[in-house]
């Protein structure tokens, strides 16, 4: 019990992010409390289908996961006996997506620098817009959410976060409903049963973790190109993180 209002591990969290945050990392978190399921970036085989965007692995990223949006939703709203934590990609709900579901679960936003995004992104894709980092989509989905509950839903700055996991973990815990566990500090190093078949392209550093850990301090400097979309996707940075717990 939180005061006098009863904790609801039944349900489902949606935790929106972009890529190259610490989103594998909150999503192995909840996978370490044992009483959670986890599910890794439902749409991206949809995504890609639909986009036909060329990302590493795409074929099989198809052929594994789910391509029919009616599903994948269903999937995602449907009632649950335990807690479900789904880690979304923002850049994945597009413009012909009914996002109308979306306030039918628990949801809660990870954001993250811009400049600290595509420098890691390009790393590991060398093509990028802004669409692909979803920050304009981040901001509409929280704006829904907050239009329907009328209140701003949690955030979460990595930056911030990672000074003090522990806390950071109980703020959530907190504002979601949901009973905080010491579990969520720590997991095994290695892949997961529960990666997406992707992993092995993007979750090498998550694979060597055990737990939160704070980069070293580094200056970051992005070629013009990219310094131009993160230029672009800092007054959304900016706004959201109005709201970080």
């Amino acid at each position: 019990m939180t005061g006098n209002i009863a904790q609801n591990i039944a349900q489902n969290i949606a935790m929106w992010s972009g890529p190259r945050n610490i989103s594998t990392a909150m999503m192995y978190a909840f996978a370490a409390r044992g009483d959670c399921q986890v599910w890794d970036e439902p749409f991206y085989a949809w995504y890609l289908k639909i986009t036909g965007l060329d990302h590493p692995l795409r074929g099989k990223i198809i052929a594994a996961g789910i391509t029919n949006a009616d599903e994948i939703i269903t999937l995602c709203t449907e009632p649950r006996s335990k807690l479900h934590y789904q880690k979304h990609m923002t850049q994945h709900m597009l413009k012909n997506l009914d996002r109308s579901w979306i306030t039918d679960v628990n949801n809660a936003f990870l954001i993250r620098s811009p400049e600290q995004v595509l420098a890691s992104y390009n790393q590991k894709r060398q093509q990028v817009s802004l669409a692909d980092i979803g920050y304009a989509q981040q901001l509409e989905i929280f704006n829904q959410v907050a239009d329907h509950t009328g209140t701003a839903p949690p955030v979460i700055d990595s930056d911030k976060f990672l000074q003090d996991p522990q806390t950071g973990l109980q703020n959530l815990c907190t504002v979601l409903n949901i009973p905080f566990s010491k579990s969520m500090l720590s997991w095994p190093a290695g892949p997961k049963s529960y990666d997406g078949i992707w992993a092995k392209h993007w979750y090498n550093a998550a694979h060597q973790s055990t737990g939160f850990a704070s980069p070293a301090p580094k200056q970051i400097i992005l070629p013009e190109g990219l310094q131009k979309i993160a230029d672009q996707a800092r007054p959304i940075y900016e706004k959201l993180r109005q709201f970080a717990l």
